[in-house]
């Protein structure tokens, strides 16, 4: 018998829906609330611990009998890698598999800023008709130049739904693909700047680490051309969302997708929201109701492995 907790806060439904999935005579909970202690509250007794968007912290990590967290998802920003390595706790992700829908959110976003769908949406809720409001800002994609931050697992399968427009791709990362790869996918490596400066559509599908943290900053953004359109679907840490702004208030950049944020749930006072030409939604990339069952069954195969001694997946260890 193994105790698992949910991180996340969730509804007896939802829980619901995962118990069938656990191994037999497994038990499932789920935190109270997001408050440090109820977090703290929640690992007691725990062996295992899931977080979607929940921070794993140090003291976190300290919990007797802890044996492994498992990130729901591929981002691991929020979890403190040193101290699972201090305190002897596996970390595992679900490495790869919300690829597609993160990079059919990414495409969806684009569609939705070039094309104002939001704008025209909320217009007519408004009781207005804007069609001659948002025709001086709409465009198309095909044929554009777009530029991926970030060539994993969702950069590729971005690139390759940008074959159907016809899209030149220009992609930076630590090292270079394959010349082959490239051909795949019809993309060209070229340093950060240089990628700013050429792309109509610049998309950040990067991990957020020491090196990416406000990777894109007032003077990257002035690189850009003023007709340019930026998506974020990577973390909200990669961007500093008020210098998006000032470029989005001053003409400077076209508009933006934003899908996730430096705080959230977002805050009031954060400096995107107001503006008409960026469309927000609320880190919704990467769900998906088809991957429900086997990102459980994933989870819980590397999980079952931590518990019997034998090593999980290696495409999914952390730590």
């Amino acid at each position: 018998m193994a105790h698992v907790v949910l991180l996340d806060p969730a509804a007896p439904e939802r829980l619901d829906r995962i118990r069938p999935f656990l191994p037999q005579g497994w038990v499932l909970t789920a935190a109270a609330s997001r408050d440090p202690k109820d977090q703290l509250a929640a690992l007691q007794g725990a062996s295992f611990a899931i977080s979607g968007d929940m921070p794993v912290t140090d003291q976190m990590f300290a919990t007797r009998g802890l044996r492994a967290v498992h990130k729901w998802g591929v981002g691991y920003d929020g979890i403190d890698l040193d101290a699972a390595r201090r305190h002897g706790v596996r970390v595992l992700r679900t490495t790869g598999s919300n690829a597609v829908a993160v990079a059919e959110t990414t495409l969806g976003l684009i569609l939705a800023v070039n094309r104002n769908i939001v704008r025209g949406h909320v217009g007519i809720l408004n009781g207005g008709w804007p069609k001659g409001q948002v025709g001086p800002t709409s465009t198309t994609l095909s044929g554009r130049t777009v530029g991926i931050v970030g060539m994993g697992y969702i950069g590729k399968a971005l690139a390759r739904l940008l074959r159907g427009f016809g899209c030149p791709v220009l992609y930076t990362k630590r090292t270079p693909l394959p010349q082959p790869e490239e051909a795949d996918l019809n993309a060209c490596f070229a340093p950060l700047d240089d990628l700013l400066a050429a792309s109509d559509v610049v998309t950040l599908n990067c991990d957020l680490n020491d090196s990416t943290r406000d990777l894109i900053d007032a003077r990257r953004l002035a690189l850009m051309k003023p007709d340019a359109i930026l998506v974020n679907a990577a973390r909200g840490g990669v961007l500093v969302e008020g210098d998006l702004a000032d470029a989005i208030r001053q003409g400077r950049l076209r508009g933006a997708g934003i899908d996730v944020f430096s705080v959230e749930p977002i805050t009031p006072d954060n400096p995107l929201l107001g503006l008409d030409r960026v469309v927000l939604t609320p880190h919704l990339g990467a769900l998906d109701a088809a991957g429900f069952a086997p990102t459980i069954m994933r989870m819980m195969e590397n999980l079952l492995a931590v518990h019997q001694g034998i090593p999980p997946r290696d495409i999914d260890v952390l730590v």
